[in-house]
């Protein structure tokens, strides 16, 4: 199979008969071989209705419904581990992704040997206050933290080479980093194409404001994970033994002052380097116990199921 078409969707049945058709008439011009992956995120509109209905008049619909409303990461992860294509696309069932994109896409894959092909919506038809202006800031701040120069990192359309999709964890709301997590790794062939941005058609959109603020919290995690994930102890125990010194030095300067300087000044447990020295103590025995501890639950980690399926077609 050629390409695997992944979209996540919640509450968008007045949308999936024509973005159906639009992406059938693509893959038809174009004689691929596909799939299309819906992954219902616990819609209540009657989104998997339609699906069902797609899928007996068109055999390459497939179909993952979840039991209740678990996340665009997980809906992705959920059609990743599906997915057959050696082309894996993705992107948005409100009609702002334009499928005539997906031939170049395959061909920035397939031809070009790159790994990941972000789309960059150039020109957007959102509101400039509420979503363009945050945007860019969220872009440059993802750009500057993650070292992946791309310029919309929020596109729902991308492509991915098979091997790419079958060998990251997309997890809580890290969809919007899927090109960073593709870079820890080690698939460095990342590149990006100007794609056609439409206005929405139907219905509102599913994210408000406070998708930057997760956003920005996910770009720490992120960091975090890609610098310090696989090895806490790095980060916590270098931390622990730096306050451990710290406050050490200040019990040995206060020791050697009581005892050889100044035996009949002020008690130590009246001198504020006391409390600076048993803190810093404590702050470093801690960070060190949680960097253990952060070594012990890495290796231990197994791959907990993180969303619940309910109904399957064609899968």
């Amino acid at each position: 199979m050629q390409i695997s078409i992944v979209i996540p969707l919640l509450n968008e049945q007045e949308s999936l008969i024509e973005l159906h058709d639009w992406i059938a008439k693509v893959m038809q011009s174009n004689h691929f071989l596909y799939e299309v992956i819906f992954i219902d995120d616990g819609s209540t509109d009657g989104s998997w209705k339609t699906i069902e209905e797609l899928s007996v008049k068109n055999d390459n619909v497939k179909g993952i419904q979840f039991l209740k409303n678990f996340g665009k990461s997980q809906a992705l992860h959920a059609g990743f581990k599906a997915a057959q294509g050696d082309v894996v696309i993705t992107m948005d069932a409100d009609l702002q992704d334009n499928p005539e994109e997906i031939p170049e896409l395959y061909k920035l894959i397939k031809e070009d040997g790159n790994h990941v092909v972000s789309g960059w919506k150039k020109k957007r038809y959102d509101s400039i206050i509420t979503k363009n202006m945050p945007s860019k800031l969220f872009n440059w701040a993802a750009r500057r933290t993650s070292g992946v120069k791309l310029n919309d990192f929020n596109c729902g359309l991308k492509a991915f080479k098979n091997e790419v999709v079958k060998n990251i964890e997309v997890s809580g709301d890290m969809h919007r980093y899927i090109p960073v997590l593709a870079k820890n790794a080690g698939f460095s062939k990342i590149t990006e194409k100007v794609v056609q941005h439409q206005a929405r058609k139907y219905g509102t959109t599913k994210f408000g404001a406070e998708r930057f603020i997760n956003g920005f919290l996910d770009l720490i995690t992120i960091w975090f994970v890609s610098k310090f994930g696989r090895q806490p102890m790095h980060l916590f125990g270098a931390l622990g033994v730096l306050m451990f010194i710290v406050g050490l030095g200040f019990s040995i300067y206060l020791g050697v002052d009581k005892l050889f300087l100044n035996p009949t000044g002020r008690l130590i447990t009246q001198r504020p380097q006391f409390y600076i020295a048993l803190i810093a103590m404590v702050i470093g025995t801690q960070f060190f116990l949680a960097g253990f501890i952060g070594e012990i639950l890495v290796r231990s980690r197994k791959n907990d199921t993180r969303y619940t399926i309910s109904n399957k077609i064609n899968i």
